[in-house]
């Protein structure tokens, strides 16, 4: 089969899901308002599946992170909020802080519409601190004409350390969309930053037909704003480009640029890193690297919208939050009485040898372990597996593994030809964690059932690619659920192991918790986000496995299961 036609067919099947699932592609993107649906009021919800230690407010729906920063020793969440109902719209800017990334407390929403320019809508955005102490907040308006324009925002009062109440200037907005740009796809403002030259910077997202742009604007005084000459910063033939981030990783000499963007076609993120020139405005993407929608992703799975700020408080570091939508139906949400949860932050960092970006859940997260449970040197025969037992609350649980392959790479499938240029996504939809093979799968049933009937694999499988060693990661959650209208997808990723120089040792790290399973391979090179619904592997009866479905025998070297304590997501008032 060839390439044209393997890919014809994963859209056919995406779209058909997509259908079939409208709650999972419905973001910030679409756009789409349901005004039948605005009026509900679903109470405090108290699901089973509502997560205990990811973030998500007590009700309604969420999307897009927003805003994120650090600020006078305070961590500040905001994000898009529907405060009305459990579908979007109605879109404020919800606003949570925190001294740790771990508990939270929820204030009222900071930005709401209330004027010309954001009178339909106020999307998301960025936070810039000003080097006169004043953080500034930039966002997209939809003003009275359904066009969207970048508008900024300040504290009202510097002196109240949460930063309660936020005020919009009357001249904005300040980036309105010029001649030849798409006024209904223009949205997204960047942070900014500072130029050699005196000049603010950012980045805002558009498209021209089908090709997304990165547009770069320049001010002197953060109010008057212009695009740079010479054209966008970068562009794809990829459709709308959403949610970017231009920001610096690396040291010194090593110092790279990353630009990242969501693309509203695919519903998932990608980036480049290269060479930023501030004289010229000119950003090249590193030459190894592919472009597009073959580039690299942060999180191979259900992860959306992202937003990075730069930790000041810690050495410093980059942390990443990214929002995961609901993969059950809109009635679905409509009877939970929530929608959404943003990941767990993340810090990201340039990896040693300059190939991609690293990321691990951010260490605050440790602190929530409690009951601990170790396994050291069980072997996994070919076809075998075990109960992971002494968690009190497998649903809820951080686990740490790392496997060996310990019979040899010799039994390692041969990559399908087919498959060559293919993402991993139809790889493991096509040889999923029941599918027998050489070398794996080997790895985690989690948010499984007494007997199995209901699990979530998260593993890996060896194939050898005329004498290299390919390693697949994959979530696979076709039997998460009796529940069969869900979106069910196989999320993948070709993880940069060398078995050679490793041992055979891949590690593994997987959080769970409730209907997120959320997983990092070789320490954070590769991470995959999935939701899942089980209807009986919940709270306390849920499990915890260990399985190796291939023909070679693997080892835990070690294992390390941690049930997780709840975090604290508070409002002002139950302080």
């Amino acid at each position: 089969m060839g390439m044209a036609i393997i890919q014809a067919r994963t859209w056919v099947v995406f779209l058909l899901l997509a259908l079939l699932s409208p709650s999972w592609p419905v973001a910030e993107a679409s756009h789409h308002v349901s005004p039948d649906l605005q009026s509900l009021d679903a109470g405090l919800a108290a699901d089973a599946l509502r997560t205990g230690y990811h973030f998500q407010p007590p009700m309604h729906w969420i999307n897009d992170p927003n805003g994120v920063m650090y600020y006078k020793g305070v961590y500040h969440l905001f994000y898009q909020y529907n405060p009305k109902a459990a579908v979007w719209g109605n879109i404020v800017w919800a606003h949570a802080v925190s001294t740790d990334l771990v508990n939270w407390v929820m204030l009222e929403p900071a930005i709401y519409p209330t004027a010309p320019f954001d009178v339909n809508g106020c999307w998301s955005g960025s936070a810039t601190v000003l080097p006169d102490g004043r953080p500034a907040i930039m966002y997209t308006g939809i003003d009275g004409d359904g066009r969207q324009v970048q508008n900024v925002a300040y504290p009202k009062d510097l002196s109240d350390p949460y930063l309660r109440e936020w005020v919009k200037p009357d001249y904005n907005p300040v980036i309105p969309p010029g001649s030849g740009v798409n006024a209904t796809a223009f949205r997204d403002p960047t942070t900014a930053w500072l130029g050699p030259d005196g000049l603010w910077r950012l980045v805002v997202g558009t498209k021209d037909n089908h090709r997304g742009l990165a547009v770069l604007y320049r001010s002197r005084d953060f109010q008057s704003w212009a695009p740079a000459e010479g054209g966008p910063l970068h562009h794809g033939d990829t459709g709308m480009w959403e949610c970017p981030d231009f920001y610096p990783v690396g040291d010194g000499a090593q110092t790279k640029h990353v630009l990242k963007v969501s693309l509203d076609l695919t519903r998932f993120e990608y980036y480049t890193f290269g060479s930023y020139d501030h004289a010229n405005d000119t950003y090249v993407p590193d030459a190894a690297l592919a472009d597009g929608e073959r580039g690299l992703r942060y999180d191979y799975g259900n992860f959306y919208a992202s937003k990075t700020f730069l930790d000041t408080a810690n050495k410093p570091r980059r942390v990443l939050w990214g929002w995961a939508n609901e993969s059950d139906s809109t009635a679905d949400d409509v009877r939970k009485g929530w929608a959404g949860v943003q990941a767990i932050p993340r810090k990201l960092w340039l990896a040693p040898d300059g190939k991609q970006l690293m990321q691990w859940p951010v260490a605050e997260v440790e602190s929530l372990r409690g009951n601990h449970v170790n396994i050291t040197d069980r072997l996994v025969e070919a076809g075998s597996y075990f109960e992971v037992q002494g968690l009190m609350i497998p649903a809820q649980a951080d686990v740490e593994v790392s496997f060996a392959v310990v019979g040899g790479l010799d039994k390692a499938e041969p990559f399908d030809p087919a498959w060559r240029g293919a993402d991993a996504q139809t790889v493991c939809a096509a040889r999923g964690a029941d599918a027998e093979g050489g070398v794996g799968p080997f790895g985690l049933w989690v948010l499984a059932s007494d007997q199995l009937k209901e699990r979530t694999a998260v593993f890996f499988r060896v194939f050898n690619d005329d004498g290299k060693h390919v390693v697949l990661m994959c979530n696979d959650p076709s039997r998460s659920s009796y529940a069969d209208h869900l979106y069910k997808p196989t999320f993948a990723g070709f993880i940069d192991v060398d078995l050679a120089k490793t041992g055979g040792k891949i590690p593994l790290r997987t959080l769970i918790d409730h209907s997120m399973v959320e997983s990092f391979g070789g320490h954070g090179k590769m991470s995959i986000l999935s939701r899942v619904y089980p209807t009986q592997a919940v709270g306390d009866k849920a499990r915890l496995y260990v399985f190796n479905n291939g023909e070679t025998d693997v080892k835990v070297t070690h294992l390390n299961a941690y049930d997780m304590r709840s975090a604290k997501i508070s409002t002002e008032i139950d302080r």
